[in-house]
């Protein structure tokens, strides 16, 4: 099902039909900030599941970001944090950032790897935002398995629906998407690491 949400004024009914979806265990693609992803419940192990067969990756090989809709239930998935890099995550958030951070035992066991950290992402989306706030719990989310070569599979949510509207249950059309991925700070150590520079601007760590 393709679904047009304008991110000014998003379709409230629309809203709920997404909602309903991901409560009752739907993957979704959505817009962010950045590029368009897939996103479930983190509540649904299935879901989750479900996601890693669409990307034909490994649970725990992979790196996936959970999406908040604000700080608030940043303790909830997280070891805490110093008063510097929290400070940092407030100045950088809502944006095209994802922070790496010690995870703490309330992340799905399927997605625990060695070194037990977590990607917090908080989009500077409001359709993103939204979602997460209807759901009351952060989605778990994954970038679109696209070739590097055919950006528009990854913009252009005609053509993503095109080429994944029959696996997922919902895409969004919120407009084109960015052509950039966010950028990845690792805050996992005293000073803060730029894992991977993209549309967040770097001025802003340091």
């Amino acid at each position: 099902m393709l679904i047009r949400l304008f991110e000014e004024n998003p379709n409230p009914r629309h809203l709920e039909q997404i909602n309903e979806c991901l409560k009752d265990g739907g993957v979704i693609i959505y817009p962010t900030d950045t590029l368009y992803g897939f996103a479930c419940s983190i509540q649904n192990p299935k879901a989750i599941e479900r996601i890693a067969r669409l990307k034909q990756i490994d649970l725990i090989q992979n790196t996936f970001s959970i999406i908040f809709n604000d700080l608030s239930l940043l303790s909830d998935y997280a070891k805490p944090i110093d008063n510097a890099h929290f400070k940092l995550m407030k100045r950088c958030l809502p944006g095209a950032f994802t922070f790496i951070l010690e995870a703490n035992n309330n992340i799905p066991k399927q997605l625990m790897r060695k070194k037990k950290q977590v990607g917090i992402r908080i989009p500077d989306h409001l359709i993103a935002r939204q979602l997460v706030e209807n759901l009351g719990n952060p989605l778990l989310s994954s970038s679109l398995p696209v070739p590097n070569t055919d950006t528009e599979y990854a913009t252009d949510p005609e053509l993503i629906y095109e080429l994944f509207g029959n696996q997922v249950d919902i895409v969004i059309d919120a407009g084109f998407g960015q052509t950039s991925p966010s950028t990845i700070v690792d805050l996992t150590d005293v000073e803060p690491v730029i894992l991977r520079e993209g549309l967040g601007d770097i001025s802003l760590i340091y």
